[in-house]
């Protein structure tokens, strides 16, 4: 029998459009049944099954996202697939039960046609996928990889609204992060310069808009438009770590006190609503964990005008009515569409004035006037008047969504872009509070998702009943980037805190890593372990973006390693990933910005 594979994650939005529409329909279920083994994955546990079938997905649609619907083999070669399917047939698109029943049809006629075509998918996957060194191949010369880098974000950038596109979107602190390095290797020249004025335009920029929570704090997944007003609303602790970790760094390089508090923004958001008593960072984001009928979080997201309250409307004086203030239109700023159902309410994400069409001659860090006012007074009257839209907020929640929210997970690569968030945060801005969070989240990792025995990660784990750390019967064993982000963490803390273990640590993970994930014939690390027979592929990921690719966080783990042991043959192992990746690094640079800055 053929399987259909259903991947998605708790906080995919149609992800559950796809499950009240689909599965839960009894005549497509039973379609379904009668057909199909029916697999459903969630891609945060096994993100080595999702990156399999998501690379075939990408190649024969060109694109992807979540939901993930693929069908395969009995012996699980994929041969169809793409992401949401509405249930019926509509104008534009094909529905889920046409697609059933002509898959289940083919197999029945042509069975042997299917299966030979999707042996030559698999090998056109395995020749696109393979990444290796070829021959005495040498890293690439970092003076080109790095001006030719540099050239081709210059030439995405948006010149008005910062950032690397017009829309959606993406934070992407990556970027950001190539830009420092660049500035600080040509801190006298005229790129340079270029290159920190597109980083702190982006990350100025990307504060003022709406894609920054002025109500809670925290930053949104994406900006669905170019200005980075309408976000989506979904919050990533992914985002917030590293967002965490660029705004410090601004603040560090320009010692404009705005970054700074954007930065202790993100972590009161994370540290009020995304952390867990023990002292572990939840992978889920406040507000998304709400999976019933019809779940759309922008509803309840964005403030009414009437929802602001008086002392905030005194804060920012200078248009007609608060809303026009913040941004926040009555009636509705954002119109209604199928990607943004706001079902009526009269609502608006928001903002604060900013770049060329700022309405206001003077405004300062956090969108007040700046006649007389100095910033600390008006980011803390900022606070005090998103109390009551904040409260609002709740409440429309718990009104919309009264089934409550789903158990939470920590996920071990999540949770330790939170450690290094905290922990260069700390050292930025001298706040030794925030060190100490980052170390008991550490030590969370190492009482719950580490087998001293084994020396081996966990993926994993989860908050059961009364707060109570739970396990799966069969715990999931740690994948690359749980690795890589681990270690990178810990020498961010022992950098912070010059605490000897959090080292010890590192180096003990860094071992453990290359005898897990190492390829010793081609270099690089493969993102999961051999001896899965399940999966049909070990993959090399070769693209950074919302996250870094995890050879990308590890050529530079090899080299904090190998400086601080003295094992040298760590150096060689860097030199060999960019051997790797070196075509990759030559031609199209800014695929990899967080590899790109280890050449040099």
């Amino acid at each position: 029998r053929l399987s259909l594979l259903s991947v998605g994650y708790s906080t995919c939005h149609w992800c559950h459009v796809m499950e009240e529409e689909s599965f839960k329909n009894k005549e497509i279920g039973d379609i379904m049944n009668k057909n199909f083994v029916c697999i459903k994955v969630d891609r945060e546990e096994r993100p080595d099954v999702d990156k399999v079938y998501m690379t075939f997905v990408q190649a024969t649609s060109g694109g992807g996202g979540w939901p993930m619907s693929v069908w395969l083999t009995p012996d699980l070669k994929p041969f169809a697939g793409g992401t949401y399917f509405p249930p019926e047939d509509g104008l534009h698109r094909v529905g889920f039960r046409t697609v059933l029943l002509r898959i289940a049809e083919q197999w029945k006629e042509n069975k042997d046609a299917l299966l030979e075509n999707s042996q030559k998918i698999l090998e056109a996957l395995l020749r696109r996928s393979e990444i290796r060194v070829r021959g005495q191949e040498s890293p690439p010369p970092a003076k080109e990889v790095m001006a030719t880098c540099f050239q081709q974000l210059s030439s995405s950038y948006d010149e008005e609204y910062g950032g690397f596109s017009e829309s959606p979107k993406f934070p992407t602190p990556v970027n950001v992060n190539f830009l420092f390095t660049y500035w600080a290797l040509h801190r006298t020249t005229p790129e340079g310069a270029r290159a920190l004025q597109m980083a702190l335009h982006t990350l100025r920029m990307m504060a003022h808009g709406g894609i920054h929570d002025h109500i809670a704090q925290g930053f949104h997944r994406y900006s669905t438009d170019q200005h980075w007003h309408v976000p989506h609303f979904e919050k990533m602790l992914y985002d917030q770590g590293q967002l965490a970790a660029a705004y410090s760094r601004a603040f560090q390089i320009s010692g404009d006190r705005f970054f700074a508090d954007v930065a202790r923004d993100v972590l009161l958001y994370v540290s009020r609503d995304l952390s867990d008593q023990v002292g572990c960072s939840l992978s889920w984001p406040e507000g998304s964990c709400f999976p019933c009928p019809g779940m759309w979080l922008g509803a309840a997201f964005p403030p009414l005008p009437s929802q602001l309250s008086s002392r905030a409307a005194k804060l920012f004086p200078w248009l007609p009515g608060l809303g026009m203030g913040m941004g926040v239109q009555d009636p509705g700023g954002v119109s209604p569409s199928p990607l943004l159902p706001w079902r009526g309410d009269h609502s608006s994400a928001p903002r604060c004035p900013a770049g060329p069409q700022a309405p206001v001659p003077a405004v300062n860090a956090w969108g007040g006037a700046g006649a007389g006012l100095s910033w600390s007074y008006t980011a803390s009257r900022k606070q005090q008047g998103s109390l009551k839209p904040s409260s609002a907020r709740k409440q429309r929640l718990s009104s919309r969504w009264p089934c409550g929210a789903v158990p939470l997970s920590v996920v071990t690569a999540s949770d330790r872009l939170m450690i290094s968030g905290f922990a260069q945060a700390g050292v930025a801005l001298a706040e030794q509070g925030y060190v100490s969070r980052a170390a008991r989240a550490a030590a969370f990792l190492r009482r719950h998702l580490f087998q001293p025995t084994s020396g081996r990660l966990l993926r994993s784990c989860y908050r059961g009943e009364d707060d109570a750390v739970e396990q799966s019967t069969v715990p999931i064993q740690g994948f690359l980037e749980d690795y890589v982000f681990v270690i990178q963490a810990l020498f961010d803390l022992y950098e912070a805190s010059l605490e000897q273990g959090w080292l010890e640590w590192a180096l003990q993970l860094q071992h453990t890593q290359d005898k897990l994930f190492w390829d010793p014939e081609g270099a690089a690390y493969f993102s999961s372990e051999a001896g899965d027979s399940s999966l049909l592929l070990r993959l090399k990921d070769d693209q950074d973006g919302a996250e870094p690719t995890p050879n990308s966080v590890a050529v530079t783990n090899l080299l904090r390693a190998a400086s601080y042991s003295g094992h040298m043959e760590w150096v060689e192992k860097a030199g060999q990933i960019l051997a790797a990746f070196s075509e990759r690094l030559q031609k199209i640079p800014i695929t990899l910005p967080e590899m790109a800055p280890a050449t040099a």
